[in-house]
């Protein structure tokens, strides 16, 4: 018997993706301070997706901890990021393969920066990076 639900899961891979989200958002602000005649607009709209993001991982790791969820290990592989955790007890792993990272954070990074998503809203739907408001994690 699996004791460790969607939600848990969901939960650990958002634990694992946003951080990589706020990295790419800091790396990209770098880069654009330094090439743009005019950076402050578009580092604005950085920094404020980035504190969303820092936000949303706040309340991740509370959700975790209110879910007896530890992630203990997080090791990049050649073809991913796999995290071993603990969840009320029980021990489990979690592959997140680049490939998938790589759109799921492209679209999470749109989300953060206030653009439109609805053309990948079935895709957000099926993996979500945290629970919709007021919806309960069991």
């Amino acid at each position: 018997m699996n004791r460790v639900g969607s939600k848990d899961h969901m939960l650990v891979k958002a634990y694992v993706l946003l951080p990589l989200i706020l990295s790419a958002f800091e790396r990209d602000a770098g880069i654009i301070s330094s090439h743009l005649r005019t950076p402050a607009p578009y580092l604005d709209m950085l920094n404020s997706a980035a504190a969303a993001v820092t936000g949303d991982l706040r309340d991740i790791r509370h959700e975790m901890r209110k879910q007896g969820i530890k992630v203990y290990q997080q090791q990049r592989l050649g073809n991913g990021i796999e995290a071993r955790f603990l969840c009320r007890g029980y021990h489990d792993q979690m592959l997140l393969l680049y490939d998938i990272i790589a759109a799921q954070a492209a679209i999470h990074m749109r989300r953060y920066l206030g653009m439109d998503i609805s053309a990948f809203k079935n895709y957000e739907d099926q993996y979500p990076i945290k629970p919709e408001s007021g919806e309960r994690v069991p």
